[in-house]
């Protein structure tokens, strides 16, 4: 602190009572020296050794020549100590001989003066006294600036001559002479940088005052009407004003311009957007366009989805803004394994929720059981066929119901206007229940699947199969087959009961002056009711093991055929059962001249429970030695996944690529390839939950995960992670569906495990194809195989 004599010390009250330097008693503020002897000191150090509050200093105490050491009570801490030694004689007598002591003693002789002789002295005059250094000269040293830079010296001469001469200015251009013009431009000199370590500066901050003011016209409120109406022209003033020259005059002015404008809208589009054109092609000119799904619209009912989990979401074919959910019971791992086993405690519904009215749902189906999975027919919308978690399959007719549904809006503006004019009426009276819809058949709880449905689909309706095993053409063009598939290892298919007559007046009913049915299709369907049977069992067993795989989803290839009368066709068959026990009808060969479907591709995809993809046909050979049905082996069969199957969806435009999702990753298939999946994701953190190709885009699919996110991936962008993810829920997503509503509008609907459904409005980035897409995807694809290939030959070579 510059005072180099001075030792900062901390007395203890121990201390303090062995020299007498109480605080407070015999020491104070006022009164603050104490003189020690210096043999008390070190008999102290002897007594005490290292306890002693004076062994800090013990070596100055040894070395001091007085004989009396001065102790300084230390009351402000201006040395951090509650007491201070002086180590020199000349300090001590310095500070022993301040004016403030001197002071003090002289006013200590005045009190005992007065005391004695009680005698008034005269006033004295405070007289000049000399400057006592205490060593702030050191510290006032220390914090001065001295110039410590030698500096340069220049010396600038000029001839005498030249002292107070005319000088005369003229312009010269500084490019003719060399080295005429030199630019000094500023730089960072690094050899004279200089960092500010420590800085003390004050600051002080006043607000802007301002004084203003303002004076506002008060006026009463009173209650006022307007009452207008239209302008009327008699019939003789609009034939006045038409036949006036004044307009003739206008119409004549402005014909040109309005020539030159008509003109211009046939040339080109005035309307056109050319920022949006521009969007298109920001991603090949190197820019990053915005890549998001926007909230739109979400429902949710405390009532039937409440402690729920969505399983399936389906969007009306035809109608804007209609789409359908079904829900069951939210259950663990362990409990989805047997799903099919648990009871129904909740009534279970699908329901069909509107945009025009998020809070109140549509129409809702009544289910026998909690539906696992539903499809509308392609060809019908009003007729919907469901799979339930004990494996029955349920057909819905919502015919009835279509007109409600297409007037959705107007129904919603009708009970927003109920509600308004009747303020004081409860809720619950403005709106009714949904009408709730019976399902009209449900499939033998004998012959159904022994597990829970979970995946169905109608077969095209260019072809359907009879209970012979004949496939014959549909000449309806109506779907009126489904199949199904189930983890008990069995796949179904399902004649399904038409609902209504064909129109008599279509062509392809009109054969030989009647009309055609459908085979084994009654007038009614009411005795079917529990009692529907499928047409066709396929297991799903191998062979070499005889072991069962568990499917879980199914992809049917697109059957491609022609027409031709033959008795040589290929059956479909199930295992060979007792005739009074089986459903099925045994195969035996249909009459001639009858119109069957030649070259029908049989082969199919199956996902596993088990995360294996199986690529089968379902076609069942015959043995030339015995003549009885032997049910072929698995073609191929693949172990990509750890974990269940959740999607397994052919590209909607390209018909022989799969896309299949189970557990931590993902792959993509291609028909025809039997080394592999063409393209294979690395494991992910997360488990991927749902999927779904884009409808717009052939490069970009949309994955779900466990933990709410969306992941779009790109593959024009990347292939090796999502080009984007976004947060949707803060549950699992369990389903995902697409839906074009118009060119310039596309959604997709996510549901989570808590039972909500989220619309998302699609971006332009992710709806909108780029310029040459779908023959750039598919020129990957087509590169993929040739390395696969040639990745096969290396290893044959290897080997």
């Amino acid at each position: 602190l510059g005072h180099p004599e001075i030792f900062p010390l901390v007395f203890t009250t121990k201390t303090q009572e062995i020299f007498n330097c109480r605080i407070g008693e015999d020491v104070t503020e006022e009164n603050c020296f104490k003189l020690i002897k210096k043999d008390d000191i070190i008999q102290d150090l002897k007594t005490r050794a290292a306890i002693s509050d004076f062994h800090p200093v013990r070596k100055v105490v040894l070395e001091y020549q007085g004989e009396e050491l001065l102790v300084v009570f230390d009351a402000k801490f201006q040395y951090r100590q509650n007491f201070y030694l002086v180590a020199s004689e000349e300090a001590k007598e310095n500070l022993l001989k301040t004016p403030e002591m001197a002071e003090d003693k002289e006013e200590e002789k005045e009190e005992e003066n007065q005391e004695e002789t009680l005698e008034v002295c005269p006033y004295k005059p405070p007289v000049h006294k000399p400057w006592v250094s205490l060593g702030s000269e050191k510290e006032v040293e220390e914090e001065s600036v001295k110039d410590t830079v030698t500096k340069i010296k220049y010396m600038i001469s000029r001839e005498r001559r030249k002292f107070g001469a005319l000088i005369t200015f003229a312009d010269r251009n500084a490019s003719h002479a060399k080295d005429s013009y030199v630019e000094c431009t500023s730089y960072q000199d690094k050899n004279f940088s200089i960092k500010l370590l420590e800085k003390d500066m004050g600051v002080q901050i006043v607000s802007k005052v301002r004084e203003t003011s303002t004076q506002t016209k008060w006026t009463y409120p009173k209650n006022t009407a307007t009452q207008y109406f239209p302008r009327q022209l008699s019939h003789e003033e609009k034939e006045e004003i038409l036949s006036s020259e004044k307009l003739k005059d206008f119409l004549t002015s402005v014909r040109l311009r309005m020539e030159v404008a008509l003109q211009q809208n046939e040339i080109m589009n005035a309307f056109f957007d050319d920022w949006k054109a521009l969007a298109e092609d920001e991603s090949s000119s190197g820019g990053k366009p915005d890549v998001y799904l926007k909230a739109y619209q979400s429902f949710t009912d405390l009532r039937y989805l409440k402690d729920r989990t969505i399983s399936c979401i389906c969007w009306h074919p035809t109608i804007y803004g209609i789409i359908a959910v079904s829900a069951r019971e939210r259950l663990s791992n362990e409990e989805q394994a047997n799903l099919s086993e648990k009871s129904l405690l909740q009534q279970s519904v699908i329901l069909f929720w509107s945009f025009f009215d998020p809070v109140h749902p549509q129409l809702m189906l009544e289910c026998p059981e909690d539906i696992y999975c539903f499809q509308f027919s392609p060809s019908d919308p009003n007729i919907i066929a469901g799979g339930c978690i004990n494996g029955q399959v349920v057909l819905w007719d919502i015919s009835q119901h279509e007109e409600k549904l297409q007037n959705a809006e107007t129904v919603a503006d009708e009970v927003k206007m109920t509600a308004v004019n009747m303020v004081n009426a409860p809720i619950l009276d403005i709106l009714t229940e949904p009408p709730l819809v019976r399902y009209y058949a449900v499939s033998s709880i004998q012959y159904c699947h022994k597990k829970t449905v979970t995946d169905i689909h109608w077969l095209p309706d260019y072809f359907e199969d009879n209970q012979m095993g004949a496939t014959f053409d549909n000449r309806a063009d109506i779907p009126v087959q489904l199949v199904t598939c189930s983890p008990d290892g069995s796949i179904l298919f399902w004649d399904v009961p038409a609902t209504k007559l064909p129109d008599p007046s279509s062509e392809k009913l009109q054969k030989d002056g009647h009309f055609y049915m459908p085979p084994d299709v009654p007038d009614t369907f009411k005795h079917l009711d529990l009692c529907w049977k499928p047409l066709i069992k396929i297991n799903m067993h191998e062979n070499e093991t005889n072991t069962e795989c568990g499917p879980v989803r199914i992809s049917l290839r697109e059957l491609q055929y022609h027409y031709k009368t033959s008795e040589k066709v290929q059956f479909l068959s199930a295992p060979k059962v007792p005739a009074k026990e089986s459903p099925y009808t045994e195969i035996c060969p249909p009459s001639k001249n009858l119109s069957l479907l030649e070259n029908i591709s049989t082969d199919f995809f199956v996902g596993t429970e088990d995360g294996e993809i199986v690529y089968s046909d379902w076609v069942i050979g015959t043995d030339s030695d015995s003549a009885k049905p032997v049910s072929q082996k698995h073609t191929q069969k693949y172990t990509i996944h750890t974990e269940t199957i959740n999607t397994l969806q052919r590209s909607p435009f390209f018909r022989d690529i799969i896309l299949s999702i189970g557990g931590r990753n993902f792959a993509i298939w291609k028909e025809g390839v039997t080394t592999g999946p063409i393209l294979q994701s690395s494991c992910s953190a997360g488990r991927n939950t749902a999927g779904h190709w884009s409808l717009t885009r052939p490069g970009v699919f949309f994955i779900g995960r466990d933990n709410g996110n969306i992941d779009i991936w790109d593959l024009l962008k990347k292939s090796y992670e999502p080009s984007h993810f976004q947060n949707i829920s803060t549950s699992g997503i369990t389903a995902i569906s697409p839906w074009i509503s118009s060119p310039k509008q596309h959604f997709l609907a996510v549901s989570d495990n808590l039972g909500a459904l989220h619309i998302l409005e699609i971006c332009q980035t992710l709806s909108h194809p780029s310029r040459n897409e779908h023959a750039n995807i598919l020129d990957y694809f087509e590169r993929e195989v040739k390395y696969l290939k040639y990745r096969e030959q290396e290893c044959q070579e290897y080997q």
